[in-house]
């Protein structure tokens, strides 16, 4: 599948407008690279239509004319409005896996309260959708709700039916029926999910934790100050003070030694996450693993921080700290993650990076310490854009969409201009700082497009390019096998989408 399915979009949606967090947790750890390097190509012949009628009730269709034809019809309903485009105006970046650098944790906010004399009449907000597939009769359902503001509960279940079944004599339920229960509790610092999975052979019981390292944001999106214990320097007597992070390093009033050295600056300045899950079976069977991630602050993030520390050393000490007019803001947007399993002897370690506006990268090793079996892959994505009219950069733009203003100490330049159909994340934008260039010009315009690729010591090759033609989106791939002479494709596929809304 090219393209993300009109319910995972819906779904993605549903999750950003009641302000859920689905990033942090241990099951989307090495999600970024797994879109540049996993990415699934379409097989055969797809079309798929869906349609809103309004803000709460969508429908979807799909037919799979080649190699087999085949259908589905689904149906999706949530509580809450949602900002669903048509498929000719939605951000292409939305619809399609790829590489991003998300945002800082931070602990989720409940929805507001609704009083309407004296009796609270807001409802919890919940999602809920059917799959039923023709001619096979599965039946895929979801469900999923907030019990808090921090806790969210999520159903889903499959259910084939068995064949010569009638209506008098209902079918039992079939060996491949599947039941998962999962709970989520997100408190911005860290991610839990307790999970439990039934089956026709037995059940599976699993925990998956994540602890995110380093300053945090509060629920107004600023950073977490440090706290001083009471009876120390810089702290009250009698309780502990917060002061921000940006501030207790500026007010130093020890004298710098002779042989004490400034602090460098370089590398990547980025946050850490480490986790783990356990899972063990009513089969008498466990599994555990455990995994790290380092990623780089975004921009708009790191911006924020240099120019407050900048700020509040200068009106400390105006005299003695100052931002150096050399320094530069951004950094590449980079994911480093590694995972291992002691109990089958994998490991893994991935290494994304997004080397230009248009360009990401990714490079995987794979490892098992019982078999010494090895696995080498690497890939990518580049977005293409539909040409027009050169444009001048002004040396200063409005930095409000990236998530932050422009520093005061600097000049500020971006390399990509937003337009009302393609909004920049903060995620997405390359900014420069202490510049003395003359204004840029750009000559790119809207994504259209993006091309994938990969290549594995394995001998396979998969390719894949997903664009916009008219209102429709589509997407097209093929996966083969660079040694097999006598079937050099595996295989091949095209897919249709089209979606409206109300």
């Amino acid at each position: 599948m090219g393209v993300l399915p009109f319910s995972t979009y819906v779904l993605r949606k549903y999750y950003q407008a009641t302000g859920w967090n689905e990033d942090n947790f241990y099951s989307n750890l090495t999600r970024s690279s797994d879109a540049l390097l996993d990415f699934t190509v379409p097989r055969g012949l797809q079309f798929s239509i869906s349609k809103a009628p309004n803000a709460l009730f969508r429908t979807s269709y799909s037919i799979n004319a080649l190699p087999s034809l085949n259908g589905s019809i689904g149906y999706m309903f949530s509580t809450c409005e949602l900002d669903l485009k048509k498929s000719g105006d939605v951000r292409f970046k939305d619809i399609v896996e790829r590489f991003k650098v998300h945002g800082i944790p931070k602990r989720p906010e409940d929805k507001e309260e609704e009083w309407l004399g004296g009796e609270r009449v807001d409802c919890r907000d919940y999602l809920l959708s059917g799959l039923f597939y023709i001619p096979s009769g599965q039946l895929d359902a979801f469900y999923t709700t907030r019990w808090s503001a921090t806790t969210q509960f999520s159903a889903a279940c499959i259910l084939t039916p068995l064949t010569g079944a009638s209506a008098s004599n209902p079918p039992p339920l079939s060996s491949e029926d599947t039941m998962l229960m999962s709970v989520q509790h997100d408190t911005g610092r860290w991610g839990s999910e307790y999970t439990w999975q039934a089956e026709s052979g037995g059940s599976i019981l699993g925990l998956r934790v994540l602890r995110n390292f380093g300053k945090l944001t509060n629920g107004n999106g600023s950073d977490v100050g440090v706290v001083y214990p009471a009876g120390t320097s810089g702290g009250d007597e009698s309780a502990s003070k917060e002061v921000p992070a940006s501030s207790a390093s500026a007010n130093r009033t020890t004298p710098k030694r002779v042989d004490e050295e400034d602090a460098m600056e370089g590398g990547l300045k980025g946050r850490l996450s480490a986790g783990a899950e356990f899972y063990v079976s009513t089969e008498k069977s466990a599994g555990v693993s455990a995994g790290v991630r380092f990623t780089t602050l975004p921009n708009s993030a790191l911006q924020t921080n240099l120019s407050s520390s900048s700020n509040s050393a200068s009106s400390s000490s105006p005299s003695s700290i100052s931002l150096p007019k050399s320094s530069t803001l951004w950094q590449p947007p980079t994911i480093c993650t590694a995972t291992f399993s002691p109990i089958t002897g994998h490991f893994t370690a991935a290494y994304a990076s997004k080397v230009s506006r248009d360009v990401a990268l990714c490079s995987r090793f794979t490892f098992n310490i019982n078999s010494y079996e090895s696995e080498w892959t690497m890939g990518g994505e580049w977005w293409l854009r539909s040409k027009k009219q050169p444009q001048q950069l002004s040396s200063s733009p409005d930095l409000s969409d990236l998530g932050g203003e422009a520093p005061a100490t600097s000049k500020t330049m971006t390399a990509e201009l937003s337009s009302p159909s393609e909004p920049i994340p903060a995620s997405d934008a390359f900014t420069l700082s202490g510049s003395t260039e003359p204004p840029l010009t750009q000559e790119s315009g809207q994504i259209q497009g993006v091309v994938k690729a990969r290549l594995s010591t394995s001998s396979e090759f998969a390719f894949m390019w997903e664009g916009r033609l008219s209102n429709a989106l589509i997407s097209f791939g093929v996966i083969s096998n660079l040694v097999n002479r006598s079937k050099p494709i595996n295989s091949i596929g095209l897919e249709f989408s089209y979606f409206s809304s109300e």
